[in-house]
């Protein structure tokens, strides 16, 4: 089923545009973005997936929970589509934060979402007041380490130039980025040379298909709004006062894990 609820946050059509045009199952891609967390914690779980796209994640998921529901302000009806083969499993389309449950969730995670969002830090509190007390919540983020020359030079680009081409152009321009990459990452970036930028993200850019990796390219020059996170801004949201068993980590130098025990009440 799908149910529209009270948005705060425009909807954007670039990701209408990117999820309508490309799929992006990789599964052991979520499976490192929810470490040290695996599937087992969402076991007869009712959970929610907070950004859920077009359901990809929850297709993982749905299996082993009891119920899953996805949200999203630009995607609702396309993981509805994709999905409609599986029970147990809600779409709403609305913004994560704002959205109140008539009752908290035991497992949130927001994958790939929050720091697209007009403001990360009440997206997060909102996440935490879905949880009921003793529920799991899991955030995978860029971080602003390890990603200053996305921050200086492609961040600008995207806000001055590529937000006013069209998104055929900018699917070009991405192809034409990823097949410049390919000699570069399966050449210098196979030596024992750690300390080149986005070294270990690359790893990552060898498991996958050309059009994968063409996707991630897209996804980064597509979207409307970047706000790199902090491992300092992170673990400020993981507070000790507010969650027990956390673990925040980063993922190939250009991310963080983050994921703890609800505590309040």
């Amino acid at each position: 089923m799908i149910t529209i609820v009270r948005s705060q946050q425009p909807e954007q059509p670039e990701w209408l545009y990117q999820w309508t045009q490309y799929e992006a199952e990789t599964a052991f891609l979520f499976f490192d973005w929810i470490h040290p967390r695996t599937l087992e914690d969402f076991r007869d779980k009712h959970v929610f997936d907070a950004g859920c796209g077009p359901g990809h994640h929850i297709r993982l998921a749905a299996p082993v929970a009891r119920h899953v529901t996805g949200m999203d302000i630009n995607t609702a009806e396309i993981a509805r589509q994709k999905l409609a083969d599986l029970d147990d499993v809600t779409i709403l389309q609305g913004d994560i934060a704002t959205h109140r449950p008539e009752s908290p969730y035991d497992v949130v995670y927001c994958i790939g979402v929050i720091h697209h969002t007009d403001d990360p830090d009440k997206t997060f509190e909102n996440l935490k007041q879905m949880c009921a007390a003793g529920g799991l919540l899991i955030i995978w983020c860029y971080s602003s380490e390890g990603n200053e020359l996305v921050r200086r030079i492609v961040e600008p680009l995207r806000q001055r130039v590529l937000s006013r081409l069209s998104r055929g152009t900018v699917v070009f321009l991405s192809r034409a980025i990823t097949a410049l990459l390919y000699p570069i990452v399966h050449t210098l970036y196979r030596l024992p040379l750690k300390w080149l930028p986005f070294y270990e993200y690359f790893e990552n850019f060898r498991k996958m298909s050309f059009e994968r990796n063409m996707l991630n390219v897209f996804d980064k020059l597509n979207a409307p709004q970047t706000e790199f996170i902090s491992r300092e801004r992170l673990e400020s949201w993981f507070a000790p006062t507010q969650f027990e068993d956390v673990s925040i980590t980063s993922y190939k130098g250009v991310s963080w894990r983050g994921s703890g025990v609800v505590m309040h009440g």
